[in-house]
């Protein structure tokens, strides 16, 4: 009987020692697939550093939901995108950065980065309409070559009512904004390119 309990026991801890595991490596191959193309378009380097993706967040511009590196059509970009938050919690506060670092062209960004949108105070599992817009949705228009449009969601780690609007759109810098408001490393990102539409490419 004692033999028994001993290898009952056993068997638990290291099935739960497997669960953890296999939780553990899922995590670990998830948040590589999402961060692989942040790295590869340059995000990672150019606009944020090196994070783990923890909260949900889809961008949709009416019906096409944007995924890292596809190309969208300015001229589909006007209304701004809805933006949905995930998180498990509705008194976490979270901001919600659009900006361009390819501006005014990705040859030479002396302007970079070229701030589009900022809501601040998303309540966690809504969306962006839930929130406080600071700095009103500009839509992209890009002029000189292939520009990237990127959308990055912070964990306010102050609350509510504590971010401030930046200066400018113009050389805006996510890392300075998110360290001078205490909103640490993003919680999530994705980015999509789009250049100036021809006569042709609209039909």
């Amino acid at each position: 009987m004692w033999l028994y309990i001993c290898i009952e026991d056993l068997v638990s801890k290291v099935f739960t020692l497997y669960l953890y595991l296999w939780f553990s490596c899922f995590s670990i191959i998830m948040s590589r697939n999402m961060m692989e193309p942040l790295a590869v378009g340059r995000v990672i380097g150019d606009v944020v550093d090196v994070f783990n993706p923890s909260v949900r967040m889809n961008v949709i511009y009416s019906t096409k939901q944007v995924a890292n590196g596809h190309e969208l059509m300015p001229s589909t970009l006007v209304p701004k995108p809805r933006v949905e938050i995930g998180g498990h919690d509705l008194r976490d506060a979270y901001t919600l950065i659009m900006t361009d670092p390819d501006a005014p062209s990705p040859s030479d960004p002396y302007l970079r980065e070229h701030l589009h949108w900022m809501v601040v105070d998303i309540p966690g599992t809504t969306d962006a309409s839930f929130g406080r817009e600071i700095v009103e949705y500009e839509n992209p228009r890009p002029v000189i070559g292939i520009h990237r449009y990127v959308f990055i969601l912070l964990k306010q780690h102050r609350g509510r009512q504590t971010v401030s609007p930046p200066a400018s759109r113009e050389q805006f810098n996510t890392r300075i904004f998110s360290q001078e408001n205490g909103l640490g490393l993003p919680v999530a990102a994705v980015y999509f390119n789009a250049q100036r539409e021809t006569a042709a490419r609209r039909r």
